[in-house]
């Protein structure tokens, strides 16, 4: 399986691990996608897709665990307010559907912000850019390849 996400991170020379798993479209939340990687929530990062007043669409990346703290991603983005794009506009925008949304290989390359506590981990897993198939990779590995803001975004 090669993605948009894979090819990026092979055209940097970055290692990342691709693990594919079965996929219940019904139960997408990243909770299931650590049970089924056997992996801590927190390590397990899941990408949403904002909007600022200033910036125009974000990609935020956020562990599993946790939930963005959209006050704060305002503050580290620029924005006086962000706020999560409606579902509908998420393929659209992106490429990727719900559940499967990468901070790598967007139809349009967006700012990407990864909230600073995945720095903490040796590996974290995003998605691959489709549903059931996850990358493990280093953090400073995701950050150059996304050219990424590292904040605190998190609640």
């Amino acid at each position: 399986m090669k993605t948009n996400a894979c090819r990026i991170l092979d055209e940097l020379g970055l290692r990342y691990e691709a693990v594919e798993y079965a996929v219940d479209e019904d139960e997408l939340g990243a909770e299931v996608v650590a049970l089924k990687m056997n992996m801590p929530l927190e390590q397990v990062f899941k990408t949403l897709v904002v909007r600022g007043d200033r910036s125009g669409v974000l990609l935020v990346v956020v562990p599993g665990s946790s939930e963005v703290s959209l006050k704060k991603l305002s503050l580290c983005t620029g924005n006086k307010r962000v706020e999560l794009v409606d579902l509908k506009e998420i393929q659209p925008l992106t490429g990727y559907v719900r559940g499967g949304v990468s901070p790598l290989g967007t139809r349009k390359k967006y700012p990407v912000v990864i909230d600073e506590i995945a720095q903490a981990f040796d590996k974290i897993s995003i998605s691959a850019g489709v549903r059931g198939a996850q990358l493990l990779l280093r953090p400073q590995d995701l950050i150059a390849a996304a050219e990424a803001q590292v904040c605190d975004v998190t609640q």
